[in-house]
């Protein structure tokens, strides 16, 4: 995996070009949700369409899932690496979710923002509401499931968590529904329906490049 931080601050030029260039406001797109709500395949969708985004990749410790592809998916990394990057403050956020660490590599973002490109990044509710602080200026949308029951069918279909975790994740699910407030946008996740969501994701970014204050992400 490639997250090594520039020698030169890839930072310290982003603040200098916002500073310089009125015109060019790339946006920071969180999208988050349950785990199994459907983002990865909505973020595989809009791939797919082409939209004009940097997709930034999760950094995790877990095993590849079947069909997974490292620095595709996911970075997949040992533990060893991962403590390596939060050592060197490699990350915007990180956590431990269920006995396996996710995180953010900062450089992605930093990197597409300064080129103007927009950038969207995956995570759970703990981790937008870590980026929340952090970046309040990014755009939050929540992906909704149509309700718990729908989401516990996907969740036993994928076949990737003991009937304990399977639990686990739905209590979950109560107190990120409760989550919402933090959230700029909600777009309800229904299945066999991902143009209509890659479509409001589009109609959400048409939206804010239109604001008369326009949000500046400064990483």
């Amino acid at each position: 995996m490639s997250c090594e931080v520039p020698a030169q601050s890839l930072e310290s030029k982003l603040r200098t070009k916002r500073r310089g260039d009125k015109s060019s406001r790339p946006l920071l797109v969180v999208l988050s949700g349950p785990s199994g709500v459907g983002k990865d395949a909505v973020l595989a969708r809009m791939k797919k369409l082409g939209r004009p985004f940097h997709y930034v990749i999760t950094a995790t410790t877990r095993p590849k899932r079947a069909g997974e592809k490292n620095g595709v998916d996911y970075h997949f990394l040992s533990r060893k690496e991962f403590q390596q990057m939060i050592d060197k403050h490699q990350f915007l956020e990180w956590a431990n979710v269920y006995d396996n660490y996710y995180g953010v590599p900062k450089n992605e973002i930093t990197a597409a923002l300064y080129k103007g490109i927009d950038a969207i990044v995956k995570v759970d509710v703990q981790g937008a509401a870590t980026i929340k602080e952090i970046l309040p200026q990014a755009v939050f949308i929540f992906l909704m499931p149509p309700s718990v029951e729908e989401l516990e069918k996907r969740l036993r279909r994928r076949r990737s968590e003991s009937s304990t975790d399977l639990a686990l994740r739905l209590e979950k699910v109560k107190g990120e529904i409760k989550s919402l407030p933090l959230f700029d946008y909600v777009i309800t996740s229904h299945q066999n329906k991902l143009d209509e969501i890659v479509s409001q994701i589009d109609a959400i970014v048409a939206v804010e490049k239109h604001r008369v204050n326009p949000r500046i992400v400064e990483v």
